[in-house]
């Protein structure tokens, strides 16, 4: 039962020196949750109450359900455009409240039952589909499109336009038109300082919390409402009650798309900050059990008006460093905004909207990885392009699509590196033991009549063609070679049409006579070269255990000894 519902375990041993340190969390931990709440349910489209109720369902069910200690799950920033790109569309043309909650909170039950069927079926691997150079040209793509977007809220206007080339258009004419409200763009910007600033060089002070207090205390005090400054207004009183969300058989296949994409997102941030923060307070990642916790997190929220989250890294950072020891202090925050919004619904009423648009810009810039896109650029190219790429494919195409391109790039990478494998040529290096690779070697060794070729990656469809393209260039050498010895250890399998290549390369070599020789074949893959009965082609005594024990054999056979390579026998350039 414990291993279902770690949250047991956690009341079993839970030791009652932790107790003063998890209440004072949770009280901090609830000036971050309420004010982000709302931002972030404004910024998936949403009525800033579904983010109150978003927190409390989420907290309660990670507390009960959920494995790691501290980790803080909620509304977040990086899913809030995913979820209005996925719900805004398919809301009617008056934009009906009621209806955007009922596909959003669908939308947090959709990614419920993909993480659950994804914990049992064990996918926990998923996360690792966005390569790391992706997911930061995502998360830079995202919060370019995060910043554009708010910065007519953040201005006191509003826009109708779509993408983001139409919505930097449209906010430049905006603002030259003379539709920002002084008052806004001041409380706004002065917002965005005030955070940055308080984040930067008083990280113990809870940036969001001061803001949003002098805000409030603003508003009477400079009359801000009379300027202009829309605020947010009483929230509705009392607890959401469980609901089932009605929604078109029509919504369903876009939502589940929507879904799809944002349980990919989510899984691959909470793992990350989950091993993050496992490592300071030595616990152990179990990406399958995140999934079932993050899946229950989902439903709760998804069933009482609520929308999809995620892992918050710099809530479960103000958590751990306000003293959290359990899931406690999630429980206290739930808490403490159900009073709230029982109680007290008129607690933020005087708090300016563009505030909230600030809150929103400073976690998109807080999503931006500059230093990393430098870093890939420095490091390699390649892997930079990728970025760029995932970059303008959320820039310019939306979100969601923008995601699909993170992940396809990501495994198309994976699927160049073996369609154009490194390979080389290896020689005996004097006073080193083994045989090495002659680019990193230049003054390497070699015996004439021998080539030794190293081929780094499995053989299979993809790549056969080049394996045997670069073994024809080898054969066709002047004067011709008599073994061209396979240094096999890097390949980990082979494939039907890699063999079927193998068959017909060694028939034609063996029409030169030259012999193809395969060395240090693992033991699976020399199993599976029995089972294709390449042996009936390929001679049996031309399979070695280890490259020295080829290299031997040849010597014997022909007493060759080491000279050195000819330029022309030197690979080209580098792979």
């Amino acid at each position: 039962m414990a291993q279902w519902i770690p949250g047991l375990q956690q009341v079993r041993t839970y030791q009652r020196r932790w107790l003063a340190k998890d209440l004072v969390a949770g009280v901090v931990l609830t000036t971050l949750l309420v004010p982000q709440g709302m931002a972030y349910a404004e910024l998936a489209g949403l009525p800033a109450i579904t983010g109150l109720y978003t927190s409390i369902l989420c907290l309660l069910a990670y507390a009960v359900f959920g494995p790691s200690r501290i980790l803080v799950l909620g509304p977040d920033s990086s899913l809030g455009p995913m979820i209005a790109a996925t719900v805004l569309p398919l809301v009617a043309a008056n934009g009906d409240p009621a209806r955007a909650v009922a596909l959003a909170s669908m939308l947090a039950i959709m990614v419920a039952v993909i993480m659950l069927v994804a914990a049992v079926a064990k996918l926990g691997f998923i996360a690792d589909l966005i390569s790391k150079p992706t997911m930061i040209g995502y998360l830079n793509g995202l919060a370019l499109t995060i910043v554009v977007g708010q910065l007519p809220k953040l201005c006191g206007f509003s826009v109708d336009a779509e993408g983001l080339l139409a919505e930097i258009g449209a906010v430049a004419r905006g603002i030259a038109g003379g539709e920002v409200v002084g008052a806004a763009a001041a409380v706004g910007l002065c917002g965005v300082a005030a955070i940055l600033v308080l984040q930067r060089w008083v990280r113990k002070v809870p940036a969001v919390l001061v803001v949003v207090v002098l805000a409030i205390a603003a508003v009477p005090l400079f009359d801000l409402g009379a300027r202009g400054v829309q605020l947010v207004g009483v929230l509705p009183a009392g607890f959401p009650p469980l609901t089932l969300p009605h929604v078109g058989l029509a919504d369903l296949a876009p939502l589940f798309a929507g879904a799809a994409g944002i349980a990919v997102v989510s899984l691959a941030d909470t793992i990350s900050t989950a091993s993050a923060f496992a490592a300071r307070t030595g616990q152990e990642v179990q990406g399958n059990r995140e999934m079932a916790g993050i899946g229950v997190a989902n439903l709760a929220a998804g069933l009482f008006q609520g929308f999809p989250v995620s892992t918050s890294g710099s809530r479960t950072a103000v958590a751990q460093q306000a003293g959290a020891r359990t899931q406690l202090t999630g429980v206290v925050g739930a808490v403490l905004i159900t009073v709230m919004i029982v109680l007290v619904p008129g607690l933020f009423r005087n708090l300016p909207q563009p505030v909230l648009a600030a809150i929103v810009i400073t976690a998109a810039v807080s999503l931006a990885d500059v230093r990393g896109t430098v870093r890939l650029w420095k490091q390699r190219k390649t892997e930079f392009l990728l970025s760029i790429a995932a970059l303008a494919g959320v820039a310019l195409l939306g979100v969601l699509p923008g995601i699909a391109i993170a992940v396809v790039l990501s495994i198309l990478n994976v699927f160049r590196r073996s369609w154009l494998p490194y390979h080389t040529i290896l020689g005996k290096v004097p006073d080193l033991p083994g045989f090495h690779d002659v680019r990193s070697y230049p003054r390497a060794l070699r015996l004439p009549g021998l080539v030794l070729f190293r081929f780094d990656a499995p053989l299979m469809f993809a790549n056969a063609r080049t394996f045997r393209d670069e073994v024809r260039r080898l054969a066709a050498a002047t004067p011709a070679p008599r073994w061209i010895v396979v240094a096999a250890e890097p390949v980990t399998d082979v494939d039907t049409t890699a063999a079927d290549m193998l068959r017909e390369l060694d028939d034609e070599l063996n029409a030169r006579d030259t012999h193809l020789v395969l060395a240090e074949l693992k033991d699976p893959v020399r199993r599976k070269i029995d089972r294709y009965e390449l042996t009936r082609s390929l001679d049996p005594a031309h399979f070695y255990p280890t490259v020295g024990a080829a290299v031997a054999a040849f010597r014997r056979e022909t007493s060759a000894e080491w000279v050195p390579f000819r330029t022309d026998e030197r690979p080209s350039g580098k792979r």
